[in-house]
Order: C-alpha cells, then structure tokens, then sequence
C-alpha cells in the first residue's frame, strides 16, 4: 500500500507542471489589418506598447494581414482575425481599414489610425464619447492641404500647373481633390490630379504629369501612396519635377504634415491600455496635432531651387 502510494505520489508530482501550464493565460494577440504595410509604423507603436508593459514575443504575439493597397480585400481580411479571436484589432492605412475591422466586430475592441473625421464616417459617436468597441487617433489631413500649397508656392513662385496624386481607392480622394480644386481655384492656378492605384502606372503617372506642365505635385495622404514613396522621388528627380510629401520621405524635396511616429506610438498606448482592460467607449478619439516641416537641400539643389530664407527659419529639419 505504501509503494501504491508513492507511485501514486510520483504521478500526480509530474502532472503539477502540466497543470500549471493550462492555468497560464495565453499569450494576448494583436491583428494588426492594414491598407497597405509601412516599416515606419512598427518602432514608435511597439514604443507605445512597451510603455504599457508588452513586447512582442515577450508577452505579446501579433499578427498582420495587409491588403497591399488592394482595398477591396480588407473586409475578409478582417474576417480572418476576427476568426483568429484575437483580443485586439489595430487597424491603420486608409479610413477603408479601420470601416472593415468595425463591420467586422462589435466585441473585439479596434484601435483605429486613421486620415479623416472618424465621426463622419461613423467609426465613433463622438470623438470624446465614441462609444462601442472602435476607438484610436484621428489625423484631419485635408486641414493641412492649403498648407502644403502655400509651401510649395514659395519655392516655386512662378507655379501655374499643379499637380495632384491621388489613390482613387482611398476614400478620401475625391473630398482631398475637391479641396485642392478649390484652394487652386481661388488662386487662380490650374489643378491636374493624377491616380496612382498600384505600383504599375506610378511611372505612366508621372508622364502625365510630364505631360500637362505640371510646375509642382503635391501627393494626397494614403498608405500606398507612403509606400511608394521612394519610387516618386526618382521618378520626381528624373523629371525634375517639385514635390512636397504629406510624410517624412527620403531624399524628397520637401515633406509637412503630422508626425507620424507620435500617432503611431499613441495607437501602441491605447492598444496596451485596451489590453489591459480599458474599454474603447471610454477612451476618447486622440487628435493628432503635431506638425513638422521637412526640407532638403540637396534635393533643392538637384532641381535647381532656393528655398527662401524664412522658409527655413520655419522647418523642422533641414537636410544638407
């Protein structure tokens, strides 16, 4: 009886560590569903994430799935993490994104990053109180669009042709090209937008605008037109056409719009937050409202172009 016991004690000695193990909690997944995948999104949000206690890999797994600038594929995309049961959703790129993961759920709780008015899409109630199971920050870009004219316009003065890029599939785009018709308009310059809605025609865009005498472009915000950044700088120094960006880009002559590693990092915050149990109805929709001025020099140089002096009393970062 006494050795019965004792195996009896061995057996249930070796099964602890099997127990204990089903009691852990599993590992938190994040579904990250985007428009189109940005290597710039990944440090400030894992910063963000850090700063409230997860490391992927550590304690955290996530995973991704990109339409790679197709946006009718984001609906089912959606669908597969909501079927993985993951405990969040971030969705950032284009509006059409964070639309999916809302259809998609009204459990999973969504942190959204997003270039428009999320309550006139109706992602949220209200930016204050958004109420449900979406939350995230906002980046009002079309507020930054005479901006970018005006800026552009002091570097090339004589400008009568504009040009505007704009991703047709971006929901966005036709309230992006109905302001710039206006702001050009009421200063009496010639607007000639240009899509670009996949990696393909980006060089037949160009032409276009080679073209029609576009004298300087400006490019609407979207996720692929921020992965195709480096191709628009070639192509732009090639045809010696100016440029200014809604994001930090590269060897390109001039970017102004939001800081995007603070709105990345501020979404890598409310996600740990909801992680850790917040609740989105209670976490107000973030308004993204640090603006920074790029210019580079060498670009200038490259095109022939002086920035005025005042110019660049007013930038952010200057690049010789």
């Amino acid at each position: 009886m006494k050795r019965r016991a004792f195996i009896a004690g061995l057996g249930g000695a070796a099964a602890l560590p099997l127990v204990a193990r089903a009691q852990q909690p599993a590992m938190p997944v994040i579904g990250h569903l985007t428009s189109s995948t940005l290597s710039d999104f990944w440090p400030p949000f894992s910063q963000g994430l850090k700063d409230t206690g997860f490391v992927e890999g550590k304690n955290l797994a996530i995973e991704t799935r990109s339409a790679e600038g197709q946006y009718d594929r984001l609906p089912g995309l959606a669908s597969e993490l909501v079927g993985r049961n993951v405990n969040v959703i971030v969705a950032n790129g284009a509006v059409s994104a964070a639309l999916a993961a809302k259809a998609a759920t009204t459990t999973i709780p969504v942190v959204f990053g997003v270039g428009s008015d999320p309550v006139k899409w109706g992602l949220v109630a209200s930016l204050n109180r958004p109420g449900g199971n979406v939350t995230g920050v906002t980046i009002i870009d079309t507020m930054l669009m005479e901006k970018r004219l005006e800026l552009i316009h002091e570097v090339v003065p004589k400008a009568t042709v504009i040009g505007l890029l704009l991703n047709p599939s971006n929901p966005n785009a036709e309230a992006q090209a109905a302001e710039m018709e206006t702001l050009t308009r009421s200063r009496n310059l010639k607007l000639q937008v240009v899509n670009i809605s996949t990696s393909s025609n980006v060089t037949s865009a160009f032409s276009e605008l080679v073209r029609v005498h576009a004298d300087a472009v400006l490019i609407g915000s979207d996720a692929l037109m921020a992965n195709l950044r480096d191709q628009m700088v070639a192509l732009a120094e090639l045809h010696r056409i100016p440029m200014i960006y809604p994001f930090p880009t590269a060897g390109g002559l001039m970017s102004y719009g939001v800081s995007v590693n603070d709105v990345f990092q501020q979404m890598g915050l409310y996600t740990g937050r909801v992680l850790k149990g917040e609740k989105p109805a209670d976490l107000p929709v973030v308004q993204a409202s640090k603006v920074e001025l790029t210019i580079n020099l060498k670009s200038a140089k490259s095109l022939g172009l002086t920035f005025p002096l005042p110019l660049l009393g007013r930038a952010d970062e200057v690049i010789e």
